[in-house]
């Protein structure tokens, strides 16, 4: 199924889609979707509350989507884990997953605004497979335990300033920081919905123009390996987010190609994880 939330900034409510679309609201179940509701998530019986008619239908038409997930507790970030990217940008694939962290006020909506930052001069994109977790992993004992702890994925978008990540000193983050820099949704599709996380397109597009066409099934690190690897250094929680990089297609990866700037339209889309549409403002 599909959590999302609805709503201005601040005051979103949890809504949920069944498999026909119909929305139901959650604000009886939970005041949001956040760690503390994924982590009691039963999807079975959430199923079954919707089949009998115990939640009421939610009109959520021409209403803003927030970020699907309210109040990550942390962002946690792979670069270069897709062969064709570590290629474009002159990198050797890396032989432990790159980690690196954004600010969790980086998450927006899915089509609000992102805004170029104050003295910018190359600011990027990057779509990418979201894994939004459900249960805490700590310490894993094996790729295959990831799997429980997984809530669920969601489409996102990890804008990237090159001359701040890259040029300035110090770790990526600054780079990666900026505020309205992390795009997130529209949706949480649960893990029950997604047959195989290594094996979906996304795509992205600026102005019209294709810009990424990959396939997850092209990442160096799968899903399970990342959540299993992050464990052995971090405690993963509830409502955490994990983007799991980006394929080729970046402009810092394409010679000539322009950096976004104030006007400009991205769209982005995983296979059935749905799709996002930003417009560039200024910061």
């Amino acid at each position: 199924m599909r959590l999302l939330r609805v709503g201005p900034p601040g005051a979103e409510r949890p809504v949920v889609l069944d498999a026909d679309g119909s929305a139901f609201d959650l604000s009886g179940i939970t005041p949001d979707i956040d760690g503390a509701f994924l982590a009691g998530l039963d999807v079975a019986e959430l199923a079954r509350r919707i089949r009998e008619g115990a939640l009421p239908a939610a009109d959520i038409a021409g209403e803003r989507l927030g970020p699907p997930v309210a109040r990550p507790g942390k962002v946690v970030c792979i670069g270069l884990n897709y062969r064709d990217h570590a290629a474009e940008t002159g990198a050797e694939p890396p032989r432990e997953p790159v980690v690196f962290m954004k600010a969790v006020n980086t998450v927006v909506g899915p089509d609000d605004e992102v805004l170029v930052p104050r003295r910018s001069t190359r600011t990027d994109y990057e779509v990418e497979l979201a894994v939004v977790i459900g249960r805490t992993a700590r310490y894993l004992e094996t790729p295959e335990d990831a799997h429980a702890c997984v809530a669920g994925y969601a489409v996102a978008n990890d804008v990237s300033e090159r001359e701040f990540q890259l040029e300035r000193g110090g770790t990526w983050d600054k780079g990666k920081s900026c505020e309205t820099f992390n795009p997130l949704g529209p949706w949480l599709v649960t893990a029950d919905e997604v047959a195989d996380p290594q094996r979906l397109a996304l795509r992205l597009w600026v102005n019209g123009e294709p810009r990424q066409d990959g396939n997850t099934a092209d990442m160096i690190f799968t899903v399970r390996q990342i959540v299993h690897y992050l464990s052995q250094f971090m405690v993963l929680e509830p409502g955490d987010i994990v983007n799991t990089g980006t394929p080729a297609g970046v402009a810092m990866g394409r010679p000539g190609t322009p950096y976004l700037q104030p006007g400009d339209v991205m769209e982005l889309e995983i296979e059935g994880l749905g799709r996002q549409r930003q417009t560039l403002g200024k910061a």
